[in-house]
């Protein structure tokens, strides 16, 4: 049977870009943003993502379309007879257990966006006077409401589930292909709005004028953290997405085309919130938090013009985005149970989704009425986060630089990235030398950090 493959290159580089382009970019950027430094961690991010990030991508891609199979066959085809393929298992895990808390986030974002539309977000609350006291009321309500966010989730897992049994061209390029430009342009609409206000001047200042005495070590880290999750690598998404490629398709423009479009996304919604937070006075509000994106932003929505509308639009580029990640995390699971179980396409999304529904629902009960149940002091949800972004994604990351390195074919990078040699690749040697060693070393460098700060 022929494997799936995406049916042009628009929607190609629509999926991957979807995939890259998450929560990590409208949600954590400008929350890393705002801890260390604003420009000074801009700066750090882009010269991560250029110089690890586009090597770190390219080996990915390498292995996934030299293997053209799931995230475990491809270490199966190219070291048979070897372990390998441990890290293929380690890297279907993540995902799945990614999806298990980000649904619970995704799910917030869809209520949010009907509570936009229908103007329920910015009713009045008894007992609350000020913008903050309202809509921190109105967070607290919904998440202490055992059963509107587990209903809530399990609608977008359902809409997942949907997009799924579309199949790859069908079903993840063709949401790609619609959910994408809509990001781009909601992103366009609501930056012109931000730079239009009074005082946001003082915001774009902020975020682009660095300070580089905030470039710490610590900053560091961050910037390099902010870099892997933001461009979804280490989760098995490039692999698979890859394996799905056609033969002619150009691995290093592609991986630019996708890097810079995360990074313009990044700099887009730090061009929306600064000036936005700057204008309207709420300059020293926290961003950090699962749950603070929710009640922080609506706040600043409320002293803009056109609140209702800007609600909409940011609660719309939130669940675009979440919605093209959580797919690309899907298909991961799916394609292992197609192609090591046979399973049929159908089966294999129910099997990946159904014990979503229960994982998802504890991870949302552990806000109301399980919060008081930890785990090393953690809820569910807060260590899922915790195992996955610390430890699983850097070593997913680190294996497979060493794996596409040191013990796949030396051929197998340089063929994919020149097509077999029907392409001039310069940067062949260069990226070479940074899977090989210098992003082993910053991975490592990461994962012992995360150790050595978590205790």
């Amino acid at each position: 049977m022929a494997r799936n493959q995406f049916a042009s290159k628009l929607g190609l580089l629509a999926a991957t870009v979807g995939s890259a382009v998450g929560l990590g970019n409208i949600w954590r950027f400008p929350a890393e943003t705002a801890d260390n430094g604003g420009a000074a961690f801009l700066l750090l991010y882009i010269v991560c993502i250029a110089v690890l990030g586009i090597p770190v991508m390219l080996a990915e891609f390498a292995l996934g379309r030299a293997g053209r199979s799931d995230s475990v066959g491809v270490f199966r085809k190219i070291a048979p007879g070897t372990k390998w393929w441990i890290v293929g298992i380690v890297s279907v895990v993540a995902p799945f257990m990614i999806n298990a808390y980000y649904f619970v986030v995704e799910g917030w974002t869809f209520e949010y966006l009907i509570s936009s539309v229908t103007g329920n977000l910015f009713e009045p609350i008894e007992g609350a006077t000020t913008n903050s006291e309202i809509f921190a009321a109105h967070m607290q309500q919904y998440i202490a409401s055992p059963w509107m966010p587990i209903l809530a989730t399990w609608a977008v897992i359902f809409i997942n589930m949907f997009v799924l049994l579309g199949g790859v061209s069908k079903g993840i390029e063709r949401l790609s292909n619609i959910m994408m430009p809509t990001l781009f342009v909601v992103l366009l609409v609501l930056c012109s709005v931000a730079l239009s206000l009074p005082d946001a001047g003082a915001g774009v200042e902020w975020f682009l004028a660095p300070d580089f005495s905030k470039i710490t070590f610590p900053a560091v880290i961050s910037a390099l953290g902010q870099a892997f999750f933001s461009l979804s690598l280490g989760m098995g998404i490039l692999v698979t997405y890859a394996s799905y490629y056609p033969e002619d398709a150009r691995l290093t423009r592609t991986s630019v085309v996708v890097v810079a479009s995360s990074l313009l996304v990044a700099l887009l919604v730090g061009l929306v919130i600064f000036p936005a937070m700057s204008a309207t006075g709420l300059q020293d509000q926290a961003l950090r938090g699962t749950t603070l994106v929710f009640r922080t932003l609506p706040e600043v929505f409320a002293l803009m013009p056109a609140t209702g509308l800007c609600a909409i639009l940011f609660f719309l580029l939130l669940f675009a985005a979440a919605l093209t990640s959580t797919v690309s995390l899907l298909e991961v699971t799916v394609a292992f149970l197609v192609e090591r179980l046979n399973l049929s396409r159908r089966a294999a999304v129910l099997w990946t989704t159904l014990p979503l529904l229960p994982l998802s629902a504890v991870c949302s009960l552990s806000f109301s009425s399980m919060e008081h149940v930890t785990i090393f002091g953690m809820t569910i949800f807060e260590l899922l986060d915790y195992i996955t972004s610390n430890y699983l994604l850097p070593l997913v990351a680190i294996s497979v630089c060493i794996f596409v390195g040191w013990v796949a074919p030396r051929s197998l990078l340089r063929d994919q990235l020149s097509n077999h040699g029907r392409l001039r690749c310069r940067i062949a040697t260069p990226v070479e030398l940074v899977v090989r060693y210098l992003a082993p070393a910053l991975v490592l460098l990461i994962l012992v950090w995360n150790l050595v700060r978590n205790g």
